[in-house]
């Protein structure tokens, strides 16, 4: 039962790059934006998420990958302050601006420009904004557990056959 788990993971893992699946025409191989040229568009924020404030939100997709699963975008707010929920992996670099993030947990933190930050997947946060914030943002999908677990037992096999030919 686990091999069939097993391999049925491992060809749905293979499916989602296999483009005779799909009727997309072949993706670029180098996908380069100028931020400042990218074209923004609203993206309001759930009002019942606003705390105090009007904040407006907008954004502008500058890349997918070919499996759906990952996005990179522009992002940019004005002053407010919000909960936000991370229903994916996030990684924000703070272009300009800065934003001081209070976690569900109570960590506290403020980015600035230049700040690297990791929101997990199926969280929330406060995000206070005083005057504005624009950031890079890498949001990643995570796979449905029995693919992970699948994906991890491969890379873990493949791993110890990689070690054993180079002699360790």
């Amino acid at each position: 039962m686990v091999w069939k788990l097993f391999a049925a993971s491992a060809l749905a893992v293979a499916a989602r790059d296999f483009s005779v699946f799909t009727s997309k025409p072949k993706p670029r191989p180098v996908v380069a934006s100028n931020p400042d040229m990218l074209e923004m568009r609203d993206a309001p924020i759930n009002p019942d998420w606003i705390l105090s404030g009007n904040p407006r939100a907008r954004v502008a997709e500058q890349s997918r990958s070919v499996d759906g699963a990952a996005t990179t975008a522009i992002w940019e707010c004005t002053a407010g302050r919000f909960r936000w929920y991370f229903g994916c992996d996030e990684t924000v670099v703070i272009l300009d601006g800065e934003v001081h993030v209070t976690a569900e947990d109570g960590t506290e933190r403020t980015l600035r420009k230049g700040d690297i930050a990791y929101f997990k997947p199926k969280t929330w946060a406060v995000w206070e904004i005083r005057s504005h914030v624009r950031k890079i943002a890498f949001v990643r999908r995570p796979f449905p557990m029995a693919v992970a677990h699948a994906w991890r037992a491969f890379k873990a096999l493949r791993g110890a056959a990689g070690s054993a030919s180079l002699g360790g």
